[in-house]
Order: C-alpha cells, then structure tokens, then sequence
C-alpha cells in the first residue's frame, strides 16, 4: 500500500510504500497490557515502618476503673497521657492494615507481547474509524496514515509549527484539545493534577533536529523519535488509535525491521 509523503506546505510532493508493520492485527487486550506494564513501571514500593505505633510501654488500666481495658499511654502530659496505644481501633493507636513495600505494584508482560502490542498500536494510526472513535478531529486530513517530509523536524518555532499544523489539516484537533481542559473532579486537584486535558496529535520523527522546542508546546501534541515509540504513546490509556503525523525518515526506519 502506498501513501502520499506531503511537503510542510499541505501539498502532495512523493509517494512511499508502508512498511509490513501497518498490516498488523489490532488486538486491543494486548495494547491494554503493555500500557499497563508502562504505568506501573513509575510505581515505587511505599509503606509504613514496621515498628510505627508500637515504640511504647502502654498498659492496660485493667478492671474497675470504667474505661475500655486498652493499652493506653503511661504519664501525666496532656494530651497524649491516657490515650490508647498499640491498638489499631484506639484512638491515637497504630493503624490496622497499613501499605506494605511488599505489595506487587508492577504489570510485567514478554518483550515478544511488547512488540506486537507497539506493532499493533502502529496500525492502528492509519484506520481512520479507530482514529475518530479516540475524539480525534480527522475531517480536514487527507489520508492516514499522515505522512510529512523531513523538512518538519528543524522546525523550531511554534507559529511555524501552528501553520503547518493548519495546511495539513491538524490544527482542528489542536484546538479540541485547548477547549477540552476543565478542573478535576476528586481529590486529585490537591495532588498536583488539578486539570484534565485530552490528548493531542502525536508527531513521530527520524531525528529531532529542533521540532520538539515549537511543537511540545502545542496543548495536547507530544513529539518522539521513532526508536523511542512505545505503546502507551500511541495509544494513550490503553486505546489504539492516536492521531499520529509521520516523517518519511520515520517511515523509513520502520520498513528496516525496527519493532520485527
């Protein structure tokens, strides 16, 4: 199959032939899997000390004195004089079940199922129901899978970037992204995630040679070299289909095997 490289300025300038990578099977559940394994990569074991809430020689007050028979803390100090300890269902006692480092956090999957989920993630960018199915705006583009020629990658301004965004028919999705961003709704917005924001056009390249300075600072688009592509990049929570704009070295990489 063989698509239309596009120059910077919207217009048809070459033909190249797909690499066999963009005939892979869609298989969602495997996608699923290898995002997975990537978030929970981030993960770092936490809990609690092991002795939290029990460096201490609380007694019971034993019988007779009206009071729940708990160890309770020794002393006259207020206010910690009195209160129960050691106990997980006192107040001021130790917790019952706290987080514990040993708890399995990480989703690990084959490198063989790492590939064939990149692989089908990659496919998945040149269907454009998948595509549209994600929210993307696909009405202006021409034909996907996006190809463009190298003469994108050294672009370094961003009004540069946002016009030929516009004359390849992107922009539109830029714009979706910018009008998507609303307030969190949950405790989130104290944890340093006040806002939520879809994702954007992700533009993969053969060589950055300046592109990630204008286009990264674009709401919502994302830019990769082709040999750092993974899985959670192309589909985004685990749901193929991004929209995605390659360069033609990218294109080239791809046909020699890259992710076989």
């Amino acid at each position: 199959m063989k698509v239309h490289v596009y120059s910077i300025e919207g217009k048809p300038v070459d033909e190249i032939e797909l690499p066999p990578v963009f005939n892979e099977e869609l298989r969602p559940y495997v996608i699923r899997r290898a995002v997975l394994a990537h978030q929970t990569a981030r993960l770092r074991p936490w809990g609690v000390d092991e002795m939290a809430g029990k460096r201490t020689s609380a007694e019971t007050w034993g019988k007779g004195h009206g009071v729940a028979r708990v160890r309770r803390v020794k002393g006259s100090r207020y206010p910690a004089a009195g209160k129960g300890a050691f106990a997980p269902h006192t107040v001021g006692g130790r917790r019952a079940h706290p987080p514990k480092v040993q708890k399995v956090l990480r989703e690990h999957i084959n490198r063989k199922e790492r590939r064939i989920a990149i692989r089908s993630s990659i496919a998945a960018t040149k269907e454009k129901r998948q595509v549209r199915s994600r929210g993307h705006l696909v009405d202006d583009i021409a034909e996907l899978p996006l190809v463009v020629s190298d003469e994108i990658e050294g672009i370094k301004k961003v009004g540069r970037i946002k016009e030929v965004f516009h004359k390849l028919g992107l922009w539109r999705d830029v714009e979706r992204v910018i009008d998507s961003k609303k307030v969190r709704a949950g405790r989130g917005k104290m944890r340093g995630r006040h806002y939520r924001q879809a994702v954007g056009p992700l533009v993969v390249v053969g060589q950055d040679k300046g592109i990630k300075l204008g286009a990264s600072n674009l709401p919502g688009v994302e830019v990769v070299t082709v040999n750092n592509l993974n899985s959670e990049r192309l589909a985004p929570g685990g749901v193929p289909g991004r929209l995605t704009l390659w360069t033609k070295s990218a294109i080239q990489k791809l046909a020699g095997g890259l992710f076989a």
